[in-house]
Protein backbone atom coordinates (compact mmCIF):
# COMPACT_ATOMS: atom_id res chain seq x y z
CA UNK A 1 0.00 0.00 0.00
CA UNK A 2 1.11 3.34 -0.64
CA UNK A 3 -0.19 4.86 2.76
CA UNK A 4 0.14 2.94 6.37
CA UNK A 5 -2.38 5.64 7.80
CA UNK A 6 -4.92 7.72 6.18
CA UNK A 7 -8.29 10.38 7.23
CA UNK A 8 -10.86 9.46 4.90
CA UNK A 9 -12.41 12.45 4.80
CA UNK A 10 -16.68 11.69 3.79
CA UNK A 11 -19.11 14.32 3.28
CA UNK A 12 -22.31 13.79 4.58
CA UNK A 13 -23.72 13.67 0.71
CA UNK A 14 -21.83 10.54 0.13
CA UNK A 15 -24.09 9.16 3.03
CA UNK A 16 -27.25 9.83 1.63
CA UNK A 17 -27.24 7.85 -1.64
CA UNK A 18 -29.53 8.75 -4.79
CA UNK A 19 -32.08 9.93 -2.44
CA UNK A 20 -30.04 12.83 -1.74
CA UNK A 21 -30.84 13.50 1.83
CA UNK A 22 -30.94 11.53 5.30
CA UNK A 23 -28.59 8.15 6.02
CA UNK A 24 -29.00 5.46 3.17
CA UNK A 25 -28.45 1.95 4.79
CA UNK A 26 -27.56 0.51 1.45
CA UNK A 27 -24.69 3.22 0.73
CA UNK A 28 -23.46 3.02 4.28
CA UNK A 29 -23.42 -1.02 4.51
CA UNK A 30 -20.91 -0.04 1.03
CA UNK A 31 -18.36 2.58 2.41
CA UNK A 32 -18.31 -0.22 5.36
CA UNK A 33 -17.42 -3.34 3.00
CA UNK A 34 -14.75 -0.91 1.51
CA UNK A 35 -13.51 0.39 4.56
CA UNK A 36 -13.08 -3.13 6.11
CA UNK A 37 -11.45 -4.35 2.58
CA UNK A 38 -8.20 -2.08 2.94
CA UNK A 39 -8.32 -1.95 7.22
CA UNK A 40 -7.62 -5.69 6.24
CA UNK A 41 -4.22 -5.01 4.08
CA UNK A 42 -3.01 -3.69 7.66
CA UNK A 43 -4.36 0.48 6.42
CA UNK A 44 -4.88 2.56 9.83
CA UNK A 45 -7.87 4.25 8.80
CA UNK A 46 -9.68 7.12 10.62
CA UNK A 47 -12.51 9.37 9.26
CA UNK A 48 -14.20 12.23 9.25
CA UNK A 49 -17.55 12.45 8.28
CA UNK A 50 -19.55 15.38 7.10
CA UNK A 51 -23.53 16.21 7.97
CA UNK A 52 -24.66 18.06 5.02
CA UNK A 53 -26.92 15.53 4.65
CA UNK A 54 -28.95 16.18 7.57
CA UNK A 55 -28.40 19.83 8.36
CA UNK A 56 -26.28 22.48 7.22
CA UNK A 57 -24.99 25.60 9.40
CA UNK A 58 -24.32 27.63 6.39
CA UNK A 59 -27.40 27.39 5.40
CA UNK A 60 -28.99 27.87 8.44
CA UNK A 61 -27.45 31.14 8.89
CA UNK A 62 -28.11 32.03 5.90
CA UNK A 63 -31.91 31.85 6.50
CA UNK A 64 -31.25 33.84 9.76
CA UNK A 65 -30.22 32.10 11.96
CA UNK A 66 -27.78 32.51 14.41
CA UNK A 67 -24.14 31.28 13.39
CA UNK A 68 -22.99 29.54 16.22
CA UNK A 69 -26.30 27.75 16.79
CA UNK A 70 -26.31 26.25 13.29
CA UNK A 71 -23.37 25.03 13.30
CA UNK A 72 -23.97 23.52 16.39
CA UNK A 73 -26.26 21.72 15.03
CA UNK A 74 -24.61 20.43 12.05
CA UNK A 75 -22.39 19.31 14.56
CA UNK A 76 -24.89 17.39 16.09
CA UNK A 77 -25.59 15.71 12.47
CA UNK A 78 -22.29 14.39 11.99
CA UNK A 79 -22.65 12.74 15.43
CA UNK A 80 -25.64 11.01 13.89
CA UNK A 81 -23.79 10.15 10.55
CA UNK A 82 -20.70 8.56 12.66
CA UNK A 83 -22.80 6.53 14.62
CA UNK A 84 -24.32 5.08 11.36
CA UNK A 85 -21.15 4.12 10.16
CA UNK A 86 -20.07 2.92 13.14
CA UNK A 87 -23.05 0.26 13.51
CA UNK A 88 -22.49 -0.24 9.87
CA UNK A 89 -18.96 -0.78 10.46
CA UNK A 90 -18.71 -3.04 13.48
CA UNK A 91 -22.41 -5.35 12.15
CA UNK A 92 -18.91 -6.50 9.23
CA UNK A 93 -16.72 -7.08 12.22
CA UNK A 94 -14.48 -4.06 12.27
CA UNK A 95 -13.91 -2.88 15.78
CA UNK A 96 -14.53 1.54 15.57
CA UNK A 97 -14.55 3.70 17.70
CA UNK A 98 -16.29 7.13 17.55
CA UNK A 99 -14.70 10.08 19.65
CA UNK A 100 -16.93 13.12 19.68
CA UNK A 101 -15.11 17.08 20.01
CA UNK A 102 -17.94 17.51 22.29
CA UNK A 103 -18.94 16.01 25.71
CA UNK A 104 -21.75 13.51 24.88
CA UNK A 105 -20.25 10.05 26.97
CA UNK A 106 -23.63 8.17 26.47
CA UNK A 107 -22.55 7.81 21.90
CA UNK A 108 -19.12 8.70 22.41
CA UNK A 109 -15.84 8.78 23.87
CA UNK A 110 -14.01 12.22 24.09
CA UNK A 111 -11.60 13.20 21.66
CA UNK A 112 -7.94 12.44 23.18
CA UNK A 113 -5.15 12.81 20.52
CA UNK A 114 -3.16 9.83 22.66
CA UNK A 115 -6.41 7.68 22.52
CA UNK A 116 -7.46 8.30 19.06
CA UNK A 117 -3.56 7.35 17.77
CA UNK A 118 -3.53 3.90 20.23
CA UNK A 119 -6.79 3.03 18.37
CA UNK A 120 -5.52 3.50 15.14
CA UNK A 121 -2.36 0.94 16.32
CA UNK A 122 -4.48 -1.93 17.74
CA UNK A 123 -6.20 -1.93 14.12
CA UNK A 124 -9.75 0.32 14.72
CA UNK A 125 -10.84 2.46 12.63
CA UNK A 126 -11.74 6.04 14.48
CA UNK A 127 -14.40 8.01 13.67
CA UNK A 128 -14.16 11.61 14.65
CA UNK A 129 -17.19 13.53 15.06
CA UNK A 130 -18.89 16.92 16.22
CA UNK A 131 -16.01 18.80 13.92
CA UNK A 132 -13.52 20.79 16.01
CA UNK A 133 -15.76 21.67 18.71
CA UNK A 134 -16.01 25.06 17.20
CA UNK A 135 -18.59 26.75 15.54
CA UNK A 136 -17.02 28.55 12.28
CA UNK A 137 -15.12 25.46 11.26
CA UNK A 138 -16.29 23.36 8.35
CA UNK A 139 -15.31 19.51 8.90
CA UNK A 140 -12.84 20.05 5.76
CA UNK A 141 -10.69 21.73 8.44
CA UNK A 142 -11.49 19.07 11.08
CA UNK A 143 -10.02 16.30 8.76
CA UNK A 144 -6.78 18.68 8.45
CA UNK A 145 -6.69 19.11 12.34
CA UNK A 146 -7.00 15.41 12.43
CA UNK A 147 -4.68 14.24 9.85
CA UNK A 148 -2.01 16.82 11.70
CA UNK A 149 -2.70 15.61 15.12
CA UNK A 150 -2.86 11.43 13.97
CA UNK A 151 0.11 12.02 12.25
CA UNK A 152 -1.42 10.73 8.86
CA UNK A 153 0.32 10.39 5.75
CA UNK A 154 -2.59 11.48 3.58
CA UNK A 155 -5.93 12.57 3.60
CA UNK A 156 -8.63 10.74 1.09
CA UNK A 157 -11.46 13.11 0.19
CA UNK A 158 -13.82 11.12 -1.23
CA UNK A 159 -16.47 13.04 -3.48
CA UNK A 160 -19.86 11.98 -4.77
CA UNK A 161 -20.45 12.44 -8.19
CA UNK A 162 -17.14 14.22 -9.16
CA UNK A 163 -14.05 12.36 -9.85
CA UNK A 164 -11.71 15.01 -8.78
CA UNK A 165 -10.38 18.66 -9.24
CA UNK A 166 -11.48 21.04 -12.19
CA UNK A 167 -11.11 24.67 -13.17
CA UNK A 168 -14.94 24.99 -13.28
CA UNK A 169 -18.38 22.84 -12.17
CA UNK A 170 -17.98 20.09 -14.59
CA UNK A 171 -21.96 20.16 -14.51
CA UNK A 172 -22.30 23.19 -15.80
CA UNK A 173 -19.04 23.21 -18.07
CA UNK A 174 -18.45 20.05 -20.54
CA UNK A 175 -15.34 21.99 -21.04
CA UNK A 176 -14.07 21.67 -17.36
CA UNK A 177 -10.39 20.54 -17.24
CA UNK A 178 -9.63 18.41 -14.62
CA UNK A 179 -6.50 18.38 -12.74
CA UNK A 180 -3.93 15.44 -12.00
CA UNK A 181 -1.94 16.90 -9.68
CA UNK A 182 -2.11 20.63 -8.05
CA UNK A 183 -0.72 22.56 -5.19
CA UNK A 184 -2.24 23.88 -2.17
CA UNK A 185 -1.09 27.62 -3.05
CA UNK A 186 -3.18 26.71 -6.55
CA UNK A 187 -6.06 26.15 -4.80
CA UNK A 188 -6.00 29.16 -2.60
CA UNK A 189 -5.53 31.54 -5.36
CA UNK A 190 -7.92 30.20 -8.08
CA UNK A 191 -10.44 29.98 -5.41
CA UNK A 192 -10.78 25.97 -6.62
CA UNK A 193 -13.75 24.58 -4.69
CA UNK A 194 -11.53 21.68 -3.19
CA UNK A 195 -11.57 22.66 0.57
CA UNK A 196 -11.92 25.63 2.40
CA UNK A 197 -9.42 27.89 2.50
CA UNK A 198 -8.69 27.15 6.64
CA UNK A 199 -8.05 23.90 5.97
CA UNK A 200 -5.98 24.02 2.25
CA UNK A 201 -3.97 26.61 4.23
CA UNK A 202 -3.32 23.55 7.60
CA UNK A 203 -2.84 21.16 4.90
CA UNK A 204 0.31 23.17 2.85
CA UNK A 205 1.74 23.86 6.58
CA UNK A 206 1.88 20.51 7.58
CA UNK A 207 2.65 19.21 4.48
CA UNK A 208 -0.49 17.02 4.34
CA UNK A 209 -1.31 15.64 0.29
CA UNK A 210 -4.52 15.36 -0.09
CA UNK A 211 -6.41 12.83 -2.76
CA UNK A 212 -9.28 14.03 -4.35
CA UNK A 213 -11.59 10.67 -5.77
CA UNK A 214 -15.34 9.74 -6.51
CA UNK A 215 -16.68 7.58 -3.99
CA UNK A 216 -19.32 6.28 -6.19
CA UNK A 217 -16.94 3.60 -7.35
CA UNK A 218 -17.15 0.75 -4.70
CA UNK A 219 -13.42 -0.28 -5.97
CA UNK A 220 -12.13 3.57 -5.87
CA UNK A 221 -10.78 3.72 -2.18
CA UNK A 222 -8.78 0.02 -2.47
CA UNK A 223 -7.33 1.91 -5.42
CA UNK A 224 -6.36 5.22 -3.98
CA UNK A 225 -4.42 2.86 -1.19
CA UNK A 226 -3.15 1.35 -3.96
CA UNK A 227 -1.35 4.27 -5.20
CA UNK A 228 -3.23 4.30 -8.86
CA UNK A 229 -3.43 7.07 -10.28
CA UNK A 230 -7.24 8.63 -10.38
CA UNK A 231 -8.73 11.44 -8.63
CA UNK A 232 -6.50 14.68 -8.12
CA UNK A 233 -3.52 14.96 -5.87
CA UNK A 234 -3.19 17.80 -4.43
CA UNK A 235 0.27 18.57 -2.29
CA UNK A 236 3.34 17.04 -2.26
CA UNK A 237 4.80 13.71 -0.56
CA UNK A 238 4.62 14.05 3.20
CA UNK A 239 7.90 14.60 4.51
Amino acid sequence: MKYKRVVLKLSGEALAGEQGFGIDPVTIQSIALQIKEVCELGLECALVVGGGNIWRGASGSAKGMDRATADYMGMLATVMNALALQDALEGIDVMTRVQAAVEMRQFAEPYIRRRAIRHLEKGRVVIFAAGTGNPFFSTDTTAALRAAEMEADAILMAKKGVDGVYDSDPKLNPNAKKYETLDFLDVLNQGLQVMDSTAASLCMDNGIPLVVFCIDDPSNIMRVVKGEPIGTIVGGVKK
